[in-house]
């Protein structure tokens, strides 16, 4: 008996919208990569990209628990010596808030081609408001 592989359709990719607005980020950026990878999905295989495509809005309003927001660090390395860089949450949410859900996002997909193809499908905005209208993206409500 021959192994069935499901062939993914690139055109019945589901768009989908997510309001961060009060949202735990790690539950946040769980749900968000399992949709990216379409583990949601009944033809799940783990080397294909068969996800959708999530726009999460409200990327400044995402909450964070404990004193994380306050003491946890994000760091940036250029190569150089010396090239070390820490940024605080508080001041990458001033910043860049949508780099705070593409990081998390980014921890949890796999760290090669596949996970890099992936996260093409993300795309973070701060404000209610998105260019993605036409798509006509389904709103997805998490537990806050």
């Amino acid at each position: 008996m021959k192994t069935h592989l499901p062939k993914v359709n690139p055109d019945g990719r589901k768009w989908h919208v997510i309001d961060a607005d009060g949202v735990v980020l790690g539950r946040l950026a769980a749900q968000v990569a399992n949709i990216l990878r379409g583990k949601n999905k009944p033809v799940f295989t783990p080397h294909l990209d068969a996800g959708d495509f999530v726009v999460v809005i409200n990327a400044e309003k995402v909450r964070l628990t404990g004193k994380k927001e306050t003491q946890k660090k994000y760091m940036t390395y250029s190569g150089w010596r010396g090239g070390e860089r820490y940024i605080s949450v508080t001041e990458l949410r001033q910043r860049n808030p949508e780099m705070l859900i593409h990081r998390a996002v980014r921890g949890m997909v796999p760290k090669n081609r596949l996970g890099r193809a992936l996260l093409t499908k993300l795309k973070v905005y701060r404000g209610s408001t998105h260019p993605h209208a036409a798509q006509q993206p389904a709103p997805l409500t998490l537990a806050k």
